[in-house]
């Protein structure tokens, strides 16, 4: 049987007991797992198991776990599978009929949701943004009318930049930006989308692991009337691209993109 279990400093007594019995543990890092174990005096054979050994590994952990051994699969933070190379392992055990067992545990994610104040009855976890503006702003642009609360991973250094496309593409939404979650030094700072990216792009990139949570997109409406989608248009037009401005004023207005498009194309073909 194979078993996730996140490493957290909340680690639950059921994760706990599991480590007890079991015959061997994999895990990111060796040296984090043991200070785990050693400070609830156990001890186990410890097996690296991470992105960059996880082909190599992979074979020799299916080979014990059908040999009858159990095996738990812990994490170096948060909860395994989600945003690593774990699901790969789970993968190739329910290949070969080995049952895994999850034993919930901390969730960064799931935590910054709660923690947020923006709706948790429905949500997308999207992991990480591409590094890439260009690349970045095509997948919010593939985002911004999920009708959830989005919840994202990034890295410290390229959040101001993220929160800034964020804010240009999706529009003006609250924000949670949450740091360190499930921590000892948890942080949440709220704010819209260009006040948390001002706040990051002055304060500079803040330390530890970064969760973002933003509100869903708006939905849609007439209430928005032509002469001030044509505006709003004029001015995003101004900026950038007819691809960027539709997108902009959508999010902006809550109009329906057709109709936004519509009113771009009759304001660029306007005589001059």
């Amino acid at each position: 049987m194979a078993t996730p279990i996140g490493n957290a400093r909340d680690i639950t007594l059921r994760a706990l007991d599991v480590l007890g019995g079991v015959d061997a543990i994999a895990c990111e890092d060796t040296r984090v797992t043991a200070k785990l174990l050693a400070i609830h005096g156990i001890s186990k054979p410890l097996i690296a198991y991470h992105e960059h050994n996880a082909e190599r590994a992979r074979p020799m952990l299916i080979e014990r776990l059908k040999s009858g051994e159990t095996v738990a699969l812990v994490s170096d933070a948060g909860t395994p599978l989600v945003s690593d190379p774990g699901y790969k392992l789970v993968r190739a055990c329910l290949a070969e009929n080995i049952p895994v067992t999850p034993i919930p545990g901390p969730s960064a994610a799931l935590t910054a949701l709660v923690a947020s104040g923006l709706p948790t009855d429905r949500f997308l976890f999207a992991g990480f943004l591409p590094a890439k503006q260009a690349a970045r702003r095509r997948t919010l642009h593939e985002l911004r009318g999920v009708a959830a609360s989005l919840v994202f991973m990034e890295s410290a250094k390229r959040l101001a930049a993220s929160l800034a496309d964020m804010a240009e593409t999706l529009g003006p939404r609250p924000c949670a930006v949450a740091r360190e979650m499930t921590k000892l030094f948890e942080e949440v700072r709220r704010g819209s989308l260009a006040e948390l990216a001002a706040h990051y792009k002055e304060s500079g990139p803040p330390k530890g692991e970064v969760t973002v949570v933003v509100a869903p997109a708006a939905e849609p409406s007439e209430s928005a009337d032509d002469d001030a989608v044509d505006r709003r248009l004029a001015e995003a037009l101004g900026r950038g691209t007819l691809r960027d401005a539709v997108a902009e004023v959508a999010a902006a207005t809550g109009a329906p993109r057709r109709r936004v498009y519509a009113r771009a194309l009759a304001l660029t073909r306007k005589p001059a």
